[in-house]
């Protein structure tokens, strides 16, 4: 089924492409790494937006969203947050981050904390010296698209599914058909931003949103150590670990990911 058409707003300097569903309180979604809006799962966002009004975007450069000449930085796509929430008249709102979109929601929470009500960290890390990066080999793959379209796309979900969960599910019959595109241009750009991002490490106790981080135990592409060093910061965290889950957690388990989310946002 083709997503209903995006709106577009514009934001600093460039121009974002947004989506809402739902109605009652707000709850913006950051996206990953060169991810689209069209990636977040929508059994997922069906089931948060029974209860919430959901609002979910293109970073600048991705999807529909356009760029400019300004340098990627990981404060500058929380500024961007911050600027699309002012423009579409949301005071404050709860948030969830995943991936890079967590790094994202921290700076967010840190720069501009009247915006952030209750804080989801989702499959994120701290940044800096103090984070776990993946293995090598995980990395290079991660960052090979060479090969036909259906060899790329088996390089990524062997990246985002556990063997054991691939062995017994066809990974195309749980993630969403795609419509959006990113450049190679905006993938590297976006890459920089996040591995030249100095982390949060030292500042994560200055966030005193209710927060909830959510990681799963076979994630490879962010270690759920991670998980454990944000939440053992961010004063009162809660951590939920998804057993047999990976980097594609929300694709996996999208029941159990919307409850524990619903949960900690009190429908």
């Amino acid at each position: 089924m083709t997503p209903v058409p995006a709106k577009t707003v514009p934001v600093d300097d460039v121009t974002l492409a947004y989506r809402e569903s739902g109605s009652g309180y707000p709850v913006v979604f950051i996206n990953g790494l060169a991810s689209t809006m069209d990636m977040w799962n929508p059994p997922v966002l069906a089931k948060i937006s029974e209860y919430f009004r959901v609002i979910i975007f293109d970073n600048r450069g991705t999807g529909y969203s356009n760029a400019s000449d300004k340098l990627f930085f990981v404060p500058l796509l929380a500024r961007d947050t911050a600027t699309l929430m002012d423009t579409l008249g949301i005071p404050s709102a709860h948030i969830l981050g995943l991936s890079m979109g967590a790094s994202v929601a921290q700076e967010l929470a840190l720069s501009f904390p009247a915006k952030v009500n209750k804080l989801v960290l989702v499959a994120g890390e701290c940044g800096g010296s103090e984070s776990v990066r993946a293995d090598k080999e995980i990395i290079t793959k991660l960052m090979d698209k060479s090969g036909t379209m259906h060899e790329v796309a088996n390089r990524m979900f062997s990246l985002l599914f556990p063997p054991s969960w691939l062995a017994a599910h066809d990974p195309i019959n749980y993630c969403p058909v795609v419509y959006e595109t990113t450049s190679k241009e905006i993938v590297a750009r976006q890459v920089s931003a996040f591995l030249g991002w100095s982390g949060s490490f030292s500042r994560l106790g200055d966030i005193h949103s209710p927060t909830l981080v959510i990681t799963g135990t076979d994630d490879v592409i962010m270690p759920p150590a991670n998980s454990h060093i944000v939440s053992r910061r961010i004063p009162g965290a809660q951590l939920i670990e998804i057993p047999g889950a990976g980097h594609g957690l929300m694709y996996q388990f999208p029941d159990q990911f919307s409850d524990c989310v619903l949960a900690f946002l009190d429908r």
